[in-house]
């Protein structure tokens, strides 16, 4: 088992290696000029040439990159063209405040979605799962932005149950209870397509469960209801469930610039669309591998995860 996974972080470094490739000359392919967007256009043309050779930004783009990734281990990413700050100053508190979203986002997935699915498969061919699935169809094709939008008017327009944005009531003193109190609808919000997906799959799990031969050996021997639901079909779902979470995490950050967006949370969402708006390039490629190394990393973690949770896998690796 250790060295499975041994195995799998050496062919990380190849696989980030490309991710780096692919970010930062995706970024130099663009049309924009970062100098002079981020400079007064009131300066002259040998000023800027200046000041783009002080940033390196005259060298080939192969040594662009190598300066990049010198800067990614070493300087923090560089620093930021429009605000003249460190990267790591700016993106990696927006991440930490993305990473608090996603966790709230997980959360939600995995205690709505598979309790929506572990109910629909239970009642499966009875009215309460028609019903289940019908609004699990139609809310796997709601937009996370629309979706956003309406929680926000249930919950603090109409309802006033809860703010209806940013991270901390700056009128408060803060403090955790403020932050979940802040958290609760766009973790909502961003899990939506996830939730509904982990649903299915656990819905398809317990119906397989329950239809199996080794179950129908337990009703005859006189288990109970209680013990065969919560047993023995609960430990099979747990592997969908896992491998799904995982994959929520990739879902997530894909809606996360919506999400944070509309709910005004401060995340690495709102930071790349400000660094993209301005064509810092330092801070869009710093971004965008920040998040790519996270959900290479989550995946990584849910295939050693799946190893543990199935006997199968762990004695094919041995």
């Amino acid at each position: 088992m250790l060295q499975r996974i041994l195995w799998r972080l050496a062919g990380l470094v190849p696989l980030l290696f490309v991710i780096s490739l692919l970010v930062f000359f995706i970024a130099q392919a663009g049309p924009a000029d970062p100098i002079k967007d981020a400079l007064s256009q009131k300066m002259s043309p040998e000023q800027i040439e200046q000041i783009r050779a002080a940033y390196g930004l005259d060298r080939p783009a192969w040594a662009q990159y190598l300066n990049w990734l010198k800067d990614v281990f070493t300087h923090g990413g560089g620093l930021s063209l429009s605000v003249r700050s460190p990267v790591s100053e700016i993106v990696l508190p927006a991440f930490g405040n993305t990473l608090i979203l996603i966790a709230g986002a997980t959360a939600a997935t995995v205690v709505l979605g598979a309790g929506i699915g572990y109910l629909s498969g239970i009642r499966h061919g009875k009215l309460t799962d028609r019903i289940v699935m019908l609004g699990v169809q139609i809310g796997s094709n709601l937009p996370v932005y629309w979706f956003g939008l309406v929680v926000i008017w249930l919950t603090a327009v109409q309802w006033k149950w809860l703010p209806p944005g940013g991270m901390h009531d700056l009128r408060g003193e803060g403090g955790a209870g403020d932050l979940l109190l802040h958290l609760i609808a766009p973790a909502f919000a961003a899990s939506l397509v996830s939730m509904l997906i982990i649903a299915r799959f656990v819905r398809a799990a317990v119906i397989e469960s329950a239809q199996s031969d080794y179950l129908r050996t337990y009703r005859s021997q006189g288990f109970g209801r209680a013990a065969i639901l919560g047993k023995h079909i609960g430990r099979n779902i747990l592997s969908p469930i896992v491998n799904i979470t995982g994959l929520t995490v990739g879902s997530v950050l894909t809606g996360v610039v919506f999400v944070e967006t509309i709910f005004s949370w401060p995340g690495i969402g709102s930071v790349l669309l400000n660094a993209i708006a301005g064509s810092d390039y330092p801070v869009i490629q710093s971004g965008i591998l920040l998040v790519a190394t996270t959900f290479v990393l989550v995946n990584l973690i849910t295939d050693v995860l799946l190893d543990l949770l199935n006997p199968r896998l762990r004695r094919g690796g041995a």
